[in-house]
């Protein structure tokens, strides 16, 4: 039985400890965005500062490692398929949201010099410098992947995690945030698609032995605070070893969420993340520039500011979503079939889908 074959056996095609996983992943991300803006709003820190700090070593890496999970079931498939589903798709949406979010993020720019406007949008195709990176870097991750298909595991194992300590140690440092990324994230992402059926076994095992699952995230917890502490997070293999601790410790708690059916809403974030980072920059801009500067902190807490607008950058995308479903503006998260390799075939897909 091929690789594929066994992660298709041991995985259904959603995996509830997996939506847990993006959604604190997502939730992560999005507060780190929403803590660093409306703290240079206000001129101050507030008690999310330290959460921020805290998952610094981690929240990428999990992410990457997340994303590369199910890879084993096409990897080794049809090239056009490959392509629509793992390149085109993530192309389409960094296209229309890059075109939604520019005017947005650089409006100043926009009205002042509409010629410069222009070009910093062209390149963003070449240099992403907004939130919407990862989904640049993940259409890249997915190609280089594929090409490395066939050399032993171990081989480009060893060469991800030369090139993130070559990055750590400062000697890969281009300028160019494409090249720089790939160096550092890489190593995780292509463990999620190397290591993925251990990575499935690991989280059905935690999820059966809950005591020694929260002794090991309360040791993780504490070591993981005081390494970043002394910014151990930032060395050579450090790095790397608390990235890859950290994940672990994310499939933990998911893994147990999901036993005690607890937190369903991070479920649901997880199940729509791409909702959420697609869409999370327009309600943070609105706070970020059209609120806080003009009413300050509530109650004169800069933690509450940060939480307030966290709640709003998470929720009002979903809600967004929910309302435009069966819509016209679906196309705005669903990709329709003239923006497909396989159009046809993906229309037929969903007809016989709907039919069950």
């Amino acid at each position: 039985m091929s690789s594929t074959d066994q992660l298709s056996a041991l995985v259904p095609s959603r995996v509830d400890w997996v939506d847990y996983a993006k959604g604190i992943c997502i939730i992560l991300v999005v507060m780190m965005h929403t803590v660093n803006s409306v703290e240079h709003v206000v001129g101050a820190e507030g008690w999310m500062h330290p959460v921020v700090d805290f998952a610094r070593p981690f929240r990428i890496p999990d992410f990457f490692l997340v994303a590369g999970l199910f890879l084993n079931r096409s990897i080794h498939g049809s090239l056009v398929d490959y392509l629509d589903r793992k390149v085109v798709h993530f192309i389409y949406f960094y296209v229309l949201w890059l075109t939604l979010q520019f005017p947005v993020v650089e409006f100043d720019v926009m009205v002042s010099e509409p010629g410069y406007f222009l070009k910093l949008w062209a390149f963003s195709f070449i240099e992403p410098t907004n939130s919407l990176w990862f989904v640049h870097m993940l259409a890249i991750f997915y190609v280089v992947t594929r090409l490395l298909r066939k050399v032993p595991i171990w081989i480009v194992l060893i060469g991800a995690f030369v090139l993130q300590s070559l990055y750590q140690l400062v000697v890969i440092d281009t300028g160019w945030g494409v090249i720089d990324r790939f160096a550092n994230r890489y190593v995780y992402f292509f463990m999620g698609y190397a290591f993925a059926p251990q990575i499935f076994r690991f989280a059905e095992r935690a999820a059966k032995a809950p005591v020694i699952g929260g002794i090991g995230l309360l040791i993780w917890a504490g070591l993981n605070a005081w390494t970043v502490s002394f910014g151990l997070h930032e060395e050579v293999l450090f790095s790397f070893i608390l990235g890859l601790a950290g994940a672990t410790a994310v499939c933990i708690v998911s893994a147990l969420l999901t036993r005690f059916r607890a937190a369903d809403f991070l479920r649901y974030c997880g199940r729509y993340s791409i909702v959420i980072y697609l869409t999370y920059a327009f309600p943070l801009v609105g706070m970020e520039r059209l609120v806080w500067p003009n009413t300050g902190a509530p109650l004169g807490d800069v933690g509450l500011a940060c939480a307030v607008t966290l709640a709003l950058a998470v929720g009002l995308p979903l809600a967004f979503h929910a309302l435009i479903r069966g819509t016209p503006l679906k196309l705005l998260y669903e990709r329709p079939d003239w923006a497909s390799l396989t159009g046809s075939q993906r229309g037929q897909r969903r007809a016989a889908l709907s039919a069950k």
